[in-house]
């Protein structure tokens, strides 16, 4: 098994959002908003390479919609989701298979481009299965209204569409080495993938905690449509993480790629930083 960040690039969202009830004097000193309150915040993919099977998991914004709302996102950063692959000596085509932790516009927008003469829309990797939760896929076909804004259905309706769409229904495995949990505190039935390397996991965290700054338990960001539950969720992750020494890999935290867990009188917390290929060029 191969690993590869594919990195998206970075989009702005307000600092009072993403941290919750946390006071901006306590976040601001780990993680800095600008004049207007708003924090950069990476959009970091994964690609999982075996011997047969070329898997990403999330895939970006996408490029489908208008100006007005690109321009809210504040988006920024030279990385692409193309050049990102043909970085690592990859194409669209290449990829067997998409796993969409959720579908909120940041996270499964690239699964879905305009056709050539932008009348339509096509698959971004056409070779692809795409996988979902199936709850989760309940929820973006109907949402409630809290979340209404975040499901964008040209992101995810042509894949069911274009007959290219699996459904999740419990915690299992995808792939050999590849498990997928299913966690409701952010939104009903996000999927976190549990990636065992070498003797390693390593744990694409989405949203569940979008940065390690999120790690300690109140950090809930306001986006969470269940605060509690995603509280509960993620001590119970914590626990089992910090005892079996999982690698923690962050798909929105600009500053640290990756981290292990410590227990500290404070809780638990980071113990170091590092990126995935220094973690994997010492194993």
């Amino acid at each position: 098994m191969k690993l590869h960040v594919i990195n998206t690039g970075n989009l702005k969202l307000d600092g009072g959002a993403m941290f919750g009830v946390v006071p901006k004097v306590m976040w601001q000193k780990q993680y800095p908003a600008d004049e207007n309150n708003l924090c950069n915040w990476s959009m970091r993919c994964l690609l999982v390479v075996t011997d047969n099977k070329r898997i990403l998991i999330d895939c970006g914004i996408g490029d489908k919609q208008d100006e007005k709302f690109f321009n809210n996102m504040h988006l920024n950063g030279d990385d692409t989701l193309i050049s990102s692959l043909a970085d690592k000596n990859y194409t669209l085509d290449d990829i067997t298979d998409v796993v969409l932790t959720h579908l909120h516009f940041d996270h499964c927008g690239g699964a879905v481009k305009y056709n050539a003469d932008r009348s339509g829309y096509e698959l971004t990797f056409k070779n692809a299965t795409y996988w979902v939760g199936r709850t989760h896929w309940e929820l973006a076909n109907q949402p409630n209204a809290r979340e209404k804004a975040s499901f964008l259905k040209e992101n995810f309706v042509p894949l069911m569409d274009k007959g290219k769409l699996n459904l999740i229904d419990n915690d299992t495995t995808l792939f050999p080495g590849f498990e997928v949990r299913i966690f409701n505190g952010h939104t009903a039935g996000q999927i976190i993938p549990f990636i065992k390397y070498k003797d390693s996991t390593i744990v694409y965290m989405a949203d569940l905690m979008p940065a390690a700054v999120h790690i300690p338990l109140p950090y809930v960001i306001s986006y969470d449509t269940q605060p509690l539950v995603s509280l509960a969720e993620k001590d119970t992750f914590l626990r089992e993480a910090l005892a079996n020494d999982y690698v923690l890999f962050f798909e929105h935290d600009i500053y640290n790629e990756c981290c292990n867990l410590q227990q500290t009188e404070k809780g638990i917390r980071p113990k170091e930083f590092f990126t995935l290929n220094e973690y994997i060029n010492n194993h």
